[in-house]
């Protein structure tokens, strides 16, 4: 089941095109990336599908419900986190979600200290709920703004560069909260410059330049798309040339590409190929100093692809 879908999405600010012709699904459950340079449109496109701004053109739906027609109900069911998120630091945790919780219309009052509660414990906040937001910590701060905007219980939470800003250890904890969001359930866009982030997180990815989809996928693909296949590195204490060859004839000759006493082997699949080409090498009299196998980051992929874009 979808629960985001857009399809030729654009927005325009007078005579600049911020978002330009975006397709892309959803699926209940998952998370998905939407990863590019500043002004690439991310941070549009979040605000589009939280009925912030109007598109100029094409359509988009959020758990069914388009956010031209039916924006109340839209509302319903995201929750937003923005890049910089307010808080109200002389408030306390509490009251701070109370007062969200209300303006999302959770009007009965037992219905909020339920939610609040279950909120604040998922975030490790319910024993801090006490104190003045003023004291709590970056990460704190980004997790109990992740906790309002979940606080009306919506199915769909859209995060603008949620790690933007944070510290190491602040970040490692958004990401772990994250990851268990996605594990209880919830659809969540994640907007973030991290590619490690986008790498570790999300199931697929859209890459946007300049308002338009340059690829689309899972960071696997993406990977194998741009970069191509995994490479095997086998350090050898010498090189040789029968070496050379015999793992040519176990692949390719294309396959294998010789620098010293070192061998750069191209694979499709390195797990399965990596001990019968350590074997091949050492019947031909090698001898094994190091193996190890050199896979392409998103990050990687990224840089490239933006380049060209560019």
């Amino acid at each position: 089941m979808l629960s985001i879908q857009t399809s030729g999405l654009k927005k325009l600010f007078t005579s600049i095109t911020a978002v330009d012709g975006l397709s892309f699904e959803v699926d209940e459950g998952e998370v998905f990336g939407l990863l590019g340079p500043n002004g690439a449109g991310k941070t549009t496109t979040i605000r589009i599908l939280a009925c912030l701004l109007t598109p100029t053109g094409g359509t988009a739906t959020v758990c069914g419900f388009t956010v031209t027609n039916d924006p109340a109900k839209v509302r319903q069911r995201v929750g937003i986190l923005t890049e910089n998120p307010c808080l109200y630091e002389r408030l306390t945790a509490f009251e701070n979600i109370d007062f969200f919780a209300k303006a999302y219309g959770v009007a009965s009052e037992i219905e909020r200290k339920r939610n609040i509660r279950k909120v604040l414990e998922f975030f490790e906040l319910w024993d801090r709920r006490s104190d003045k937001v003023a004291y709590f910590s970056k990460g704190m701060k980004q997790k109990l703004a992740m906790a309002r905007a979940l606080v009306h219980e919506p199915p769909v939470l859209l995060l603008d560069e949620p790690t933007a800003g944070l510290d190491p250890k602040s970040a490692k904890e958004v990401r772990d909260t994250i990851m268990r969001l996605r594990n209880e359930g919830c659809t969540i866009l994640l907007s973030t410059h991290r590619l490690d982030d986008a790498e570790r997180l999300c199931n697929n990815a859209l890459i946007v330049v300049k308002g338009k989809s340059i690829a689309q996928g899972s960071p696997e693909a993406l990977r194998k798309k741009i970069t191509g296949s995994p490479v095997i590195e086998i350090i050898m204490q010498k090189s040789d040339e029968r070496v050379t060859e015999s793992v040519g004839r176990l692949l390719s000759p294309a396959a294998v590409k010789e620098d010293g006493a070192k061998l750069l082997i191209t694979v499709d699949d390195p797990e399965a190929i990596t001990p019968e080409i350590v074997r091949t090498i050492v019947v031909a009299g090698g001898l094994v100093l190091s193996a190890r196998v050199i896979i392409p980051s998103l990050e990687d992929a990224y840089l490239k692809l933006i380049e060209e874009a560019l």
